[in-house]
């Protein structure tokens, strides 16, 4: 029986200095992509790379492009050494990835569009004002209930559903320390602030999603050679036309990772490779479906 694999590319926060250096060393063609890159930005995303400083590394404007060209290197080496997938998936930023390795999106454009979503992203909340929390050990329902109970006319929604046992959320920073503050006094589960610039997949960062329409008008999406799954309905894209409405959603909508990946294992899947920088999403898999043979590649194949 044939393995039918899923490959996924993980989003921000995998990022790393140094990462992918090996890569670019062993490869002419990896050079070739960083080269690309770092014209298509205008400045040297090679460079920071390799060489940090992490502090700017680490900013969403940089950190995006720089985990897309990371992930894209490394998938192009495993084709080239026959890595055949049946569907492909990308947790927020690496729904990008996921959809350059398709063959829907180009190279170029993607970098250049993660570079835009990063700043965007970055400029429409004022710093301080927004953060996210991962909930760990807490069923979804609650969760949703918990956001309802507190929000009131503020924002604190899920952000991402990851797995089972983790939750992500994100909103107005003095609602999301309240709910930190609720879940351990009610001993619900465990709540962990996560370090991050902003509050992302939720209603406070709907300027981010306007503008990153304007970018994706100027961009063409093609025909797929392996289907996407979309981070807003964690089902296949439907069509070309429809990748930028649903990249534009994705921004304030909450990731539907646990529900993507069980959509793929319903389809038949029996594998999930990460490519790419971590191996975050292979622990997500081994969580929702610990049948499912996991394994991550993020340095050169041999």
């Amino acid at each position: 029986m044939t393995t039918q694999i899923v490959c996924v590319f993980p989003g921000q926060g995998s990022q790393t200095v140094g990462m992918g250096r090996d890569l670019w060393e062993a490869d002419d063609a990896v050079k070739a992509l960083y080269q690309e890159a770092n014209d298509t930005l205008g400045y040297d995303l090679q460079r920071l790379c390799f060489q940090g400083p992490e502090e700017e590394l680490r900013l969403t404007q940089n950190a995006q492009p720089a985990i897309l060209v990371h992930s894209i290197a490394t998938w192009r080496c495993a084709i080239r050494r026959g890595l055949q997938p049946v569907l492909l998936a990308g947790h927020s930023l690496g729904e990008y990835s996921a959809l350059v390795a398709s063959g829907a999106l180009g190279f170029g454009d993607a970098v250049r569009l993660v570079h835009q979503r990063g700043r965007f992203m970055q400029e429409a909340v004022a710093p301080g004002t927004g953060s996210m929390a991962a909930v760990l050990g807490v069923p979804r329902q609650d969760v949703e209930t918990l956001c309802r109970e507190l929000e009131g006319d503020g924002v604190l929604q899920p952000a991402n559903y990851n797995d089972p046992g983790q939750i992500v959320i994100a909103g107005e920073a003095s609602l999301v320390a309240t709910a930190m503050d609720v879940v351990k006094t009610r001993r619900l589960g465990k709540a962990i602030a996560l370090k991050v610039s902003a509050p992302f997949h939720c209603r406070m960062l709907q300027p981010a999603a306007e503008r990153l329409s304007q970018a994706l008008a100027q961009v063409t999406f093609r025909p797929w050679s392996i289907p996407v799954l979309s981070n807003v309905t964690a089902t296949p894209h439907p069509t070309p036309e429809a990748i930028a409405d649903l990249l534009i959603q994705q921004v304030c909508a909450p990731v539907r990772w646990e529900e993507a990946m069980r959509y793929a294992v319903a389809q038949g899947c029996d594998a999930l490779l990460e490519v790419g920088p971590g191996k975050a999403l292979a622990g997500m898999m081994k969580r929702i479906a610990p049948e499912v043979q996991v394994l991550a590649i993020e340095t050169f194949l041999t």
